[in-house]
């Protein structure tokens, strides 16, 4: 299964306060990364949330896999700031993706969010994603090809060139169809994850129904 994580601050409070802390979350995410299996394809740390978009060989480890990356880190944030409390949210949100169509659309959804909040103009200039690995060949140990990436062209130079425009120029899936969805794909890929797992692929919005519903 490929899934789409968010991890997010307790009470939406800041987890990086420096480029230090920031650093250290990545490395403690590339040590359990190869020790659980994972291919992590696109990723994102934002001040108090994290987006990652990693294909599970295990499925059933990706809970503890979470835990090990938040607690990890939750022991060195308190040792550095003297925390008291809950770091992170006690539990993280994870979406399934369709990998053959959707990848490459929640890679860009993701790398895009620096964007989106306001703090940068461009993704290039946003140091903490996997975006200028993919689209100016930058070195990122934590990152595994992603396939459709892969699959753009033969020849490198061209396959940047071609993320860079695919990232500028085509439709962005909706922050609220992100936030809201246990499954992102297409009709038929909709329909088989709700089947095999027996739920509604978007969640209910929250308060009382409609009266005209």
């Amino acid at each position: 299964m490929l899934y789409h994580i968010v991890s997010r601050g307790n009470n939406r409070e800041p987890v990086f306060n420096d480029r230090k802390d920031f650093e250290k979350y990545l490395e403690i995410c590339k040590r359990y990364k190869d020790r659980y299996e994972f291919k992590l394809y696109h990723w994102v740390l934002m001040n108090n949330h994290v987006h990652l978009l990693l294909q599970a060989q295990k499925p059933d480890l990706l809970s503890k896999f979470m835990m090990k990356i938040d607690l990890s880190y939750f022991f060195i944030f308190q040792s550095k700031y003297g925390y008291v409390g809950h770091l992170f949210q006690n539990r993280f949100k994870s979406t399934i993706i369709n990998c053959d169509a959707y990848l490459l659309q929640c890679g860009k959804y993701i790398e895009l969010n620096p964007v989106r909040a306001g703090m940068i103009a461009a993704p290039e200039d946003y140091p903490f994603s996997s975006y200028r690995h993919y689209a100016y060949g930058a070195n990122d140990r934590l990152v595994s090809m992603d396939p459709v990436y892969a699959g753009l062209s033969d020849e490198e130079d061209r396959r940047r060139k071609l993320y860079r425009e695919f990232v500028v120029d085509s439709a962005l899936i909706s922050t609220e169809k992100a936030r809201r969805s246990l499954f992102i794909g297409g009709e038929d890929f909709m329909l088989r994850m709700e089947k095999e797992f027996g739920v509604a692929g978007e969640l209910r919005p929250r308060g009382r129904p409609s009266k005209n519903k």
